[in-house]
């Protein structure tokens, strides 16, 4: 990925947990990200979630049997191995800002993303994309499986369609999604302009706390006024 003397857009880097964090509060993004005052803990939970990820990556490249407290994904790791197709896991891809590829550790990336799981189908010139999830099922956001399927179409420029799934595999639910390169530009202006208000805030330095249920409990900014630790 080479400097490019052609850039239109803004070189804020971004990922879409970055993004979404943005735009949930931008306070807590500057303070975690741009700062970065406040390191990552792990919970629980995360190590829990690290850990899954792992058994399937290990299930699906290795043919690893999947430790004892995780039999509970083998039906799932059966159906994902009996489909056809090229399988690619934790798989990293970057772009540059004229969305070209690029190296995922490239100083000149601009967006990039790692899929769980990539099943490429030659033959239909199609594609699978997967994402494990390891908790509640309630508030599913296939929009970060678009972002995805933009990245598959620029890595994999044969493929024309994208079927992807939300797999929340503790209880045992898919929610899925489709896109088809027609849809491509569109897409990547939404995203754009998602990018230019993320852009705007490093410009001007701006970065007002967003206010909602999730500050007194999860947020780890705790010199915010909105914090409950505060």
């Amino acid at each position: 990925c080479r400097p490019s003397q052609d850039r239109e857009h803004s070189m804020t880097k971004w990922s879409y947990s970055g993004i979404k964090q943005f735009e949930t509060c931008p306070r807590q993004y500057h303070e975690i990200k741009v700062l970065k005052k406040y390191p990552r803990q792990e919970t629980e939970q995360t190590l829990y979630g690290t850990r899954l990820h792992e058994q399937a990556e290990l299930h699906i490249k290795d043919k690893r049997p999947l430790d004892a407290d995780f039999k509970f994904m083998q039906p799932t790791m059966d159906a994902i191995n009996a489909m056809s197709g090229r399988k690619f896991t934790e798989y990293e891809m970057a772009l540059d800002v004229n969305l070209r590829v690029c190296d995922f550790y490239s100083p000149d990336y601009w967006v990039r993303g790692i899929a769980d799981l990539i099943i490429i189908d030659d033959d239909n010139l199609s594609a699978r994309c997967f994402d494990y999830k390891s908790g509640g099922d309630k508030y599913p956001d296939v929009d970060q499986l678009t972002l995805m399927s933009l990245l598959i179409f620029k890595f994999f420029p044969h493929i024309r369609t994208v079927s992807s799934g939300l797999l929340f595999v503790l209880r045992d639910t898919v929610f899925k999604h489709k896109v088809v390169r027609d849809q491509e530009q569109g897409l990547w202006w939404r995203y754009k302009e998602r990018v230019a208000r993320l852009e705007a805030a490093h410009t001007s330095g701006v970065w007002n706390p967003k206010k909602s249920g999730l500050c007194k409990k999860y947020c780890a900014v705790t010199s915010c006024e909105f914090n409950g630790n505060h």
